[in-house]
């Protein structure tokens, strides 16, 4: 008679509750492991995802970002569309949080830099502070986290065009700026195409094709991710290319990474303060913590050239953009994967309860 075959040896109890809080903190899931392998990817081939690449990354990536707009707009009704336009509440805070808070959080810690490169270090955080949220990663997660969609694509959309405006106007009070208003312009011309008007589309479609999206949702928010991770490795293959990295010891990055967490953890706090104080509900908590947290290293990168044009500190000016891009990508990731996960009973609340050690 042949015996059935022993189960497998149960893992040790320490393991077992070390693969529960990676599980619960969504250190295991497909998406952040993709974030932290395109980043090494990056930094292994950086010139395969560069300028100097032959593959044209940047089509690449527009065209993706634009179909993601575009498949959020044909999920969308106009009835819905226009429910989420009305909440003007939450737009004004996700707005001030991106606009004011943000730099005058960097104006008050403004006396603790001092010297030459206390002063130059300043400079890069102010300029960090005073670009617009994310446009395509923002609604990604604000989607993933099952947040206020349509409010969030408003939000985003809304801030990239106030950044063309206010990141200007806040750079020349306090900084030494020379921008291009024709250059300006046809960032906005950009956005257009590239955000507005797909939405536009899809939204005019959704009668049509609405059906079709919401049952091929799961592919859909598939290939906004794969979306995510082209932009994030094309992001660090040109700051590797460009030596970025390279003026800076691993202690100086490692200090500077600790200031951009506690930067993202008190706007954090405060976007969640308001939230509760105000009363939102769960989705506009969730699309104000992702639309009022984040910072846009797109927008940064063209800025810079813009305002900054031949600066010999440009990398200077970057790298604290390139290290809150990366922190903002990788706690949201981890934050919109626990949320989408969870009853909608449930709020952002328990994400800090569910993955703090005992």
């Amino acid at each position: 008679m042949i015996q059935p075959a022993s189960p497998p040896a149960p893992l040790p109890p320490t393991e077992n509750r070390l693969l529960a809080l990676l599980r619960r903190a969504g250190l295991l899931d497909w998406f952040l492991l993709g974030l932290v392998g395109a980043v090494a990817l990056a930094y292994l081939i950086p010139d395969f995802g560069s300028k100097s690449s032959p593959i044209p990354w940047k089509a690449i990536t527009t065209a993706g970002v634009a179909l993601i707009f575009f498949f959020y707009g044909l999920r969308l009704s106009l009835d819905k569309l226009q429910a989420g336009l009305r909440n003007w509440r939450l737009h004004v805070v996700v707005q001030l949080i991106t606009f004011v808070a943000f730099p005058v959080l960097a104006l008050l810690f403004r006396p603790l830099f001092e010297g030459q490169k206390g002063v130059q270090l300043w400079q890069s955080i102010f300029f960090l502070c005073t670009l617009p949220s994310t446009v395509s990663t923002s609604v990604v997660m604000v989607s993933i986290a099952r947040g206020n969609l349509p409010a969030a694509i408003f939000n985003a959309s809304i801030s990239s065009l106030l950044g063309i405006l206010l990141t200007p106007l806040w750079t020349s009070l306090f900084l030494h700026t020379s921008a291009d208003g024709g250059h300006l312009w046809g960032l906005a011309l950009s956005l257009t195409w590239q955000v507005i008007l797909p939405v536009v589309a899809g939204v005019l479609l959704n009668q049509r094709f609405g059906a079709f999206a919401e049952r091929h949702k799961g592919r859909l928010r598939i290939s906004d991710q794969i979306v995510i991770l082209l932009i994030v490795f094309t992001a660090f293959c040109e700051s590797f290319a460009e030596g970025i990295f390279r003026s800076y010891a691993p202690a100086d990055v490692a200090l500077l990474g600790l200031g951009m967490v506690g930067l993202y953890l008190a706007i954090f706090g405060v976007v969640w303060g308001l939230s509760r104080l105000l009363g939102f509900s769960r989705e506009d908590r969730i699309t104000a913590l992702f639309c009022g947290s984040k910072k846009s290293l797109v927008h940064g990168s063209v800025m810079a050239s813009l305002l900054f044009p031949g600066m010999a500190g440009t990398g200077l000016l970057l790298l604290p953009l390139m290290l809150y891009h990366a922190l903002q990508i990788i706690l949201a990731s981890m934050m919109a994967q626990h949320l989408g996960r969870q009853p909608q009973a449930q709020d952002v609340a328990n994400f800090v309860s569910t993955t703090r050690l005992k």
